[in-house]
């Protein structure tokens, strides 16, 4: 491996390597762990990063106003970035996952009005019925699809089915994506299905990437096209206004704060319900204290979030000046790119008793699936409502659910997202309406 620049590094020790193919979320975190509260990795390209997976370090560095998330501006190495870099769409975009200072606080603004709490809890009805109308399709599905006459019922895949398609269509709902029966509808959310999940894959050629991203900006190009000529009371349209009226707003910025929405927003909630799910099918003592009134929903979600955080490692911020840390003597030397180990932090035996398992008794609170900070994901109490409706509903609805026969749960090609590849259920008997 490669030696760590020490001008960059504050520490001699050699990088340890990030797996592309996201084999082993949890026990690269340990082992990260045993490497202190901070330890040099190497991303893809050979780029040498500080992974910082001590759950107290991230809450100071996140709040530190030496720490930018800004590469472009302070960055040193962002200038010898190789345009095919696989993970460039992480740091090139111009939002406020990117912005620093004054720079984010006006981006954040203009979309923070969409995502009060009374604005959210108004989507409760939207996202029961998209629940309620994915919940029939899966029955239809495991009866092998409308036009099958398929009697004997046989697995079907929960996340292709439900937790895929059930945020996409709420974030589709919120940004004003025409419906698959409306002039460009179809293709654009055929565009999202493709390309949104590819966003976050991690094992994927500099060519892949690339192109991706094209295809990518193309559709929000397309969409950001139909709202320009049909305006109407979404998202889009309130953003679009932003960039015309008072130019507050520029088209790239529009751009990829609908990358942003539509990618993060969409991606996290759909592994927060995954791992729910199997959380609670491999263990069935936790669903049984579920049913009996012990513990809630909410503590499902909230468990789900901190046991299997569903961005595992976050890329990247960056150090502006020398920043020492006092409580664990590291210095993050000024130019030094920092990836936030959000998995690793939540599984802290620091901060956890029995850490790895999975128990909705534990106190609620502290995790930090969501960040921290400033940058504290602003989707957040939207993506709890959304697994709050769908996790009751399910099980509700299928009673017997269980994962089916063999099924291995292969992870999602990533370091950054965690998730799975599917979820490969059997809905039980007597699920029929």
């Amino acid at each position: 491996m490669n030696a760590i620049d020490p001008t960059n590094l504050s520490s001699g020790r050699c990088p340890y390597q990030l797996d592309p193919t996201g084999a082993d979320i949890h026990g690269e975190g340990a082992a990260l762990r045993a490497l202190g509260p901070a330890a040099p990795v190497e991303l893809p390209g050979g780029i040498i990063a500080w992974s910082v997976t001590d759950p107290g370090l991230i809450r100071r560095l996140l709040t530190h106003r030496d720490i930018s998330k800004d590469m472009r501006a302070h960055w040193p190495g962002y200038q010898d970035l190789p345009a095919d870099w696989p993970l460039r769409p992480w740091v090139d975009v111009t939002n406020m996952l990117t912005a620093y200072g004054t720079e984010h606080t006006r981006l954040r603004k203009l979309v923070a009005g969409a995502f009060t709490q009374r604005r959210i809890m108004a989507l409760a009805p939207v996202i029961t019925t998209i629940t309620n109308r994915l919940l029939d399709q899966l029955i239809v599905a495991s009866h092998g699809g409308e036009n099958s006459g398929g009697k004997r019922m046989r697995p079907v895949d929960l996340r292709a089915h439900f937790a895929y398609p059930l945020p996409l269509e709420v974030i589709c709902y919120l940004f004003g994506v025409p419906a698959d029966d409306e002039p460009g509808g179809a293709g654009i959310r055929d565009g999202m299905r493709m390309t949104v999940e590819k966003m976050f894959r991690t094992d994927i050629s500099a060519d892949e990437a690339t192109a991706n991203t094209a295809e990518l900006y193309g559709i929000l190009t397309d969409l950001i096209a139909l709202k320009c000529d049909s305006p109407s009371d979404d998202l889009t349209s309130d953003l679009i206004a932003a960039r015309d009226v008072d130019e507050t707003l520029t088209e790239q910025e529009l751009i990829d704060t609908l990358l942003l929405f539509i990618g993060a927003g969409h991606e996290t909630t759909v592994t927060l319900i995954t791992h729910a799910v199997v959380n609670l099918l491999t263990h069935p003592d936790q669903l049984a204290v579920i049913r009996s009134g012990n513990a809630t929903w909410r503590d499902a979600v909230e468990e789900t979030l901190r046991h299997q955080a569903p961005v595992a490692n976050l890329i990247m911020r960056v150090a502006i000046n020398d920043v020492h840390d006092e409580e664990t003597g590291l210095t993050f030397r000024a130019g030094s790119p920092i990836v936030i180990g959000y998995a690793a932090a939540n599984r802290s035996p620091d901060l956890y008793r029995d850490p790895d398992v999975f128990d909705l008794t534990r106190p609620a609170g502290g995790h930090l699936a969501f960040g921290h900070g400033t940058h504290f994901c602003l989707g957040a109490p939207l993506a709890r409502l959304e697994a709050d409706i769908a996790l009751p509903s399910l099980f509700m609805r299928f009673p017997g659910l269980r994962l089916a026969d063999g099924e291995l749960l292969e992870p999602l090609p990533s370091f950054i997202s965690n998730g799975h590849r599917a979820v490969h259920v059997h809905l039980g008997a007597g699920h029929e309406r």
